[in-house]
């Protein structure tokens, strides 16, 4: 027998590697379809050829309830030269993955490097809230991955939803879920108008239960934008309501109703082991020389708004278990419910009927009537006073007592009452409870304009002040208001400013200094050109590209009077032209006019209900293309 060459055993490993890559990389008809995909994604570099997923359900052992299996088979492309992602899943103390792989066209494993850690994000900390993720690198275009995870959920009653979109566009998606016959389930089809999803039920070959499939093709990948509604609002998908179960004859109820639901949750709060006598002292501190019931409840919201530092946790049960508020009260921070559940304990010490109360924010377009896990993600106080509900929210540190954030606004809140439970809503409040007006006064030097402003702010206007004022360390506070104030323009300068007490959220806040203007005046020949809108409020505001509705964070009614002192020896040969939009939704007006020796210029902009929607976007384009040209037209003086 001839021995192998160190030459042939070269070749021949050079002939298997090259026989290697090519099971794996793209074909000619995979190039064609990644250009494909790319010039109608053109904003996307990994697109996912197929998504299947897979959900079946089993009992736990010892009739410790339903438990969840959820597979998922994707197969994945580059649709650019090279991409380079995270692909990613997260879990927590009620669910685990089994298996998160992803694999060669050839079936072979790509061993890239998979981490595993806790979930952090800014200063917010989801305790066991954990995240496994791999960094996957696509070399040439076309190039694919195959994606499989395996998922379980421990508990039927934290798998809440199933959407169609992903972070990537699909070419076709494909949802299969097989319900026992033991299991009553319902499957809510949320958002599904105008989009072609295909629904088809067969029952099992073997006796056994129902195969749900769902289909949809060509899924876009989920928007970018910001200040955009909450996915619930936009996407089609599946609310998955459990109901109830039966094993060996016996039934159990899950959650059939709202009422299972309010039962669940108040077993939750019953379990909790409070000891309020630990508050009693400082309770009947804060409330000393309080002369009405109103400044003791004052005393007490802004306490824990001031004193108490919000963390949110996800934790399994703990994330819907209040922590006991002799603990919130020690360790000086919590989630909402602990802050919730403090802020009732100390009124109740106080003699006040407070009671804990589940809200779903904005973010979520559901409510009370399905039973389900996924309705609310916040808590908050209710305080029962003189046949009045005021809704108290501990979180939102520099909101007045009787204000409400625009997060819960409308939205309905369940409210504990022993065995049973009360459903209301927040007061919806208008635009001017969030009233933000300035009254600015000018005069011409050379090419500069000088003069004084004041502001008033009150409602949302003014916490958003004093949250980012307040989030500053104290020795930049002075480097804040002058940065706040000129929106960071350096032809802006600012001095001897003068604020309200910024301590009291009660009142108005007001804001006084002096303003100096450079390079707002030009002059040429007999005639003087005057820029006078130095802020240009909303004109960055253009949604041509965008997909969704903006959302503001609050409501808004902003005002601005500027009066210019017309220099002596000039006369006014031209103003610029008035803008008048009014819709149903908003109401932009800027205008322009000569009051004796001065020129006055009002603006004034209404969000009615703080959202500008999809389908009025090219109204909305066209009123903030006219805002912009008043923006960039001056006044002309002309010398006398």
């Amino acid at each position: 027998m001839k021995k192998i060459t160190m030459a042939l055993l070269f070749a021949a490993l050079a002939f298997q590697s090259a026989n290697a890559q090519k099971n794996i990389d793209p074909t000619t008809e995979d190039i064609a379809l990644a250009k494909q995909l790319r010039e109608k994604h053109g904003k996307d570099d990994v697109a996912v050829l197929t998504s299947k997923e897979n959900i079946s359900f089993e009992l736990n052992k010892d009739d410790a309830g339903v438990a969840v299996n959820h597979h998922i088979e994707e197969r994945l492309m580059n649709i650019n030269h090279r991409a380079d992602i995270h692909k990613y899943e997260f879990y927590d103390s009620q669910s685990e993955i089994q298996d998160f792989s992803l694999k060669y066209r050839n079936d072979k494993y790509a061993n890239f490097t998979v981490k595993d850690e806790f979930y952090t994000s800014n200063d917010l900390f989801y305790n066991d809230y954990r995240v496994k993720y791999m960094e996957v690198t696509f070399p040439v275009q076309g190039y694919t991955y195959n994606y499989n995870l395996d998922k379980k959920y421990k508990d039927v009653k934290y798998f809440t939803s199933l959407y169609f979109n992903d972070e990537y566009p699909i070419v076709k998606k494909e949802i299969e879920i097989f319900v026992p016959t033991w299991l009553e389930i319902e499957f809510k089809e949320m958002n599904f108008a105008g989009f072609d999803v295909k629904k088809t039920s067969k029952p099992d070959p073997k006796g056994k239960g129902t195969i749900y499939t769902y289909t949809l093709e060509n899924v876009a990948a989920r928007y970018k934008d910001e200040s955009a509604p909450g996915p619930s609002y936009i996407y089609p998908h599946l609310l998955v309501v459990a109901k109830s179960y039966t094993n060996e004859g016996k039934k159990t109820t899950l959650f059939n109703s709202t009422a299972d639901l309010y039962k669940w949750y108040k077993s939750l709060v019953d379990s909790v082991d409070e000891n309020p006598d630990e508050l009693k002292a400082k309770v009947n501190e804060l409330i000393a020389g309080a002369k009405t019931d109103e400044e003791k409840i004052k005393k007490l919201y802004y306490w824990v708004q001031d004193n108490i530092r919000y963390i949110a946790f996800e934790d399994g049960l703990a994330g819907f278990r209040p922590d006991a508020s002799q603990n919130v009260y020690k360790k000086r921070y919590g989630d909402c419910k602990g802050m919730a559940n403090l802020m009732r304990q100390m009124l109740k010490i106080a003699g006040f009927d407070a009671r804990l109360t589940w809200i779903g924010t904005k973010h979520i377009a559901y409510d009370y009537t399905t039973p389900s896990l996924c309705v609310d993600n916040h808590m908050i106080c209710t305080l029962f006073k003189d046949g009045k509900k005021y809704f108290l929210d501990g979180t939102e540190k520099y909101n007045s007592f009787g204000d409400y954030a625009e997060r819960i606004q409308g939205k309905e809140v369940m409210i504990e009452d022993g065995d049973k439970y009360i459903i209301a809503k927040v007061p919806i409040t208008p635009a001017a409870s969030n009233k933000e007006s300035y009254n600015i006064n000018f005069s011409i030097e050379g090419e500069t304009l000088k003069g004084k402003v004041k502001g008033n702010l009150i409602g949302e206007s003014r916490a958003y002040f004093l949250y980012g004022y307040n989030n500053i360390k104290n020795d930049k506070k002075e480097d804040v208001l002058q940065n706040y104030l000129s929106r960071g323009d350096k032809n802006f300068s600012i001095s001897n400013i003068k604020t309200s007490n910024l301590t009291d959220r009660d009142i108005t806040l007001t804001v006084e200094y002096d303003a100096v203007l450079r390079n707002r005046v030009s002059s040429f020949d007999n005639e003087m050109y005057v820029d006078l809108d130095y802020l240009e409020e909303m004109a960055g505001l253009d949604f041509k590209e965008r997909k969704t509705d903006f959302e503001f964070s609050y409501k808004k009614d902003y005002e601005s009077n500027i009066t210019l002192a017309i220099p002596q020896g000039y006369t006014v040969s031209r103003l610029p032209e008035t803008l008048v939009v009014d819709t149903n939704d908003y109401t932009l007006t800027a205008a322009y006019e000569q009051k004796g020796d001065a020129i006055v210029y009002k603006k004034h902009f209404v969000i009615k209900n703080g959202t500008i929607k999809k389908a009025d976007f090219a109204n909305w384009n066209d009123a903030i293309t006219k805002l912009k040209k008043l923006y960039n037209d001056q006044i002309t003086l002309t010398k006398l």
